[in-house]
């Protein structure tokens, strides 16, 4: 099984890049499915959208997950409940959250479990995603062949921690959300790919998708400054591609970049 994971779109660009490459990336990698990170993709950067939604799907995604900004759009409570290719976080706290926190997908007579989970540690506090993915896990983990799983979390160490907690028990997890893709990809000793951030698609001439001059305005002085999407230069495409063999183990895991400085050469 060859899983392909294009890690957070962010605006416009984002979604530009998606409908550019996606399709050629399929072509070329031949996965059995592929899945986004859309959190980040309506045109001001927060949240999703459906027209947005219908756009990734279209251009080739099998299952799109979120994260911390799941509910920035309104328009999401509208159609999340109505579709099992869009997962937000497991952990939100609650009974009546809308959506799913995982889905499953069926490849070739395999199945397989795509879980969204959140980290707390500089982030809003969610439930413990430890408790929460061993308690989905003990669920399903009988009835699926391989399980995926987007860690949207900030600090290194808890998606580090997470992966090592897991070995053995899912066939990857990829971490997402701080949208600058690390180099530390790895198949852990009892067979679960890992790598820290995947990193973003979007623009590429920003601070993490944003106006540069906005951040560095906030870094020197410290006051309230809006965000902005950045919506001119280039773009970038971040993303990776494993391989996972029939008992669910990872084999093997590379990175994909695609900006203006590395050009596409399949």
């Amino acid at each position: 099984m060859k899983v392909l994971f294009i890690g957070d779109v962010v605006g416009n660009i984002g979604v530009k890049m998606i409908n550019e490459y996606l399709p050629t990336l399929k072509k070329d990698l031949k996965p059995q499915i592929t899945i986004v990170n859309g959190e980040n993709s309506t045109s001001f950067g927060r949240g999703i959208n459906k027209k947005v939604y219908k756009q990734i799907m279209s251009a080739g995604a099998d299952v799109i997950t979120l994260g911390n900004h799941a509910w920035n759009n309104e328009e999401i409570f509208s159609f999340i409940d109505d579709t099992k290719n869009l997962i937000r976080p497991l952990n939100f706290p609650g009974n009546k959250v809308p959506g799913n926190g995982y889905t499953t997908v069926n490849i070739n007579g395999k199945k397989m479990a795509v879980i969204n989970l959140q980290g707390r540690i500089f982030m809003d506090p969610l439930d413990d995603p430890f408790q929460r993915i061993d308690k989905l896990l003990n669920e399903i983990e009988n009835d699926v062949d391989m399980i995926f799983v987007d860690f949207h979390a900030e600090t290194t160490s808890e998606k580090q921690a997470m992966a090592m907690y897991l070995d053995g028990r899912i066939s990857a997890l990829v971490g997402t959300h701080t949208h600058v893709q690390t180099n530390d990809y790895r198949i852990f000793p009892k067979g679960t790919a890992f790598l820290t951030d995947v990193g973003m698609c979007g623009p590429y001439d920003g601070v993490l998708g944003m106006k540069y001059k906005n951040i560095i305005r906030r870094f020197k002085t410290q006051m309230p400054t809006r965000f902005e999407v950045e919506e001119d230069g280039g773009g970038i495409i971040s993303g990776c591609v494993i391989d996972i063999n029939n008992d669910g183990k990872a084999t093997h895991i590379n990175t994909i970049m695609i900006n203006p400085d590395r050009p596409y050469q399949n």
